[in-house]
């Protein structure tokens, strides 16, 4: 068995840049449900659920429509179709409403956002602590075999309590909604889905797993206990009907690169494409851009 994995991890690290089938990997072959294209629908009820606590004496916020373009509003259609079709969201009598505008991608599509901010500003904060990530990889020493992936749609996974459905409500031009699952943009989201995973992966934190909201770590001392251990992390995630994205996840490697950091059996240093970027970036360049962003869409945080 040893050499049967050792001879696919040479074969992964050269292979990198060409498109891998989930036929081909070892253990992960074995899930392949784990891996779907889209998520199914409504997730279940889990052990945490989203909720929305209202600073005292608030009442309900409602904000108008932006403005958008022919383009954005056809994808709009597309994308709420989508939602609704999945049972994310359905449509609303709130007196609530957020407004809505979209964000390109690095691939060029669309992201729908909902803008919050009103709402995140009578949220009560969560207190939940989010791990400092230098902390999350003291148990790595003497690992040689890693294997990563993240969620698919993380938030989507996790439904809102249904008392708190009517706070995430949002306005569009074509209809007025509201999130059944916990939604991007939503102060304490992060805390939220942190809590639920570190609740699912309890039992394997800091043996042979590290957590950070949907990015997932797997490490191993060998190939036949990164066997195992992939096994079980894959096999949890079935159990448990969250969803990873195959297309984000790589296997049986010797060095990966982890939340800006890179990890081999020769120890953890700081990915160095991370530093350049840091270097490089413009702060004033960015802040003029995002001032423009938000001036064109006439609105501003005190809307």
């Amino acid at each position: 068995m040893r050499k049967r994995y050792e001879s696919y991890l040479a074969f992964v690290l050269n292979t990198q840049e060409s498109e891998v089938k989930i036929e081909s990997v070892p253990v992960a072959c074995e899930y392949p449900d784990v891996f779907p294209e889209e998520l199914p629908g409504l997730p279940p009820v889990r052990e945490v659920e989203f909720g929305i606590e209202l600073v005292l004496r608030t009442t309900p916020i409602s904000i108008a429509p932006y403005r958008m373009g022919p383009l954005e509003l056809k994808e709009l259609k597309v994308q709420l179709k989508e939602l609704t079709d999945k049972v994310f969201a359905r449509p609303s009598y709130s007196p609530w409403g957020a407004p809505v505008l979209f964000v390109k991608k690095e691939d060029g599509s669309m992201r729908l956002c909902i803008d919050y901010r009103q709402l995140n500003k009578v949220t009560v904060k969560n207190k939940y602590p989010l791990p400092m990530i230098d902390g999350l990889f003291d148990q790595l020493k003497g690992a040689t075999v890693f294997s990563k992936t993240d969620l698919r749609f993380d938030y989507y996974q996790l439904r809102v309590k249904e008392q708190d459905v009517p706070k995430t409500a949002f306005r569009t031009r074509y209809d007025h909604y509201e999130f059944l699952v916990m939604s991007f943009g939503l102060t304490n989201a992060p805390a939220i889905f942190m809590d639920l995973m570190n609740r699912v992966f309890r039992s394997y934190l800091d043996k042979f797993v590290v957590v950070f909201i949907d990015d997932i770590l797997i490490y191993s001392q060998d190939e036949s206990d990164h066997a195992e251990h992939l096994r079980v992390i894959l096999r949890t995630l079935r159990d448990t009907q969250l969803y990873a994205k195959f297309s984000k996840s790589e296997f049986w490697l010797r060095e990966v690169g982890f939340l800006g950091h890179i990890m081999s059996g020769d120890g953890i240093r700081v990915d160095p494409s991370k530093i350049s970027a840091i270097v490089e970036w413009n702060q004033q360049e960015m802040c003029q851009k995002s001032e423009a962003f938000w001036a064109e869409r006439g609105t501003t945080d005190g809307s």
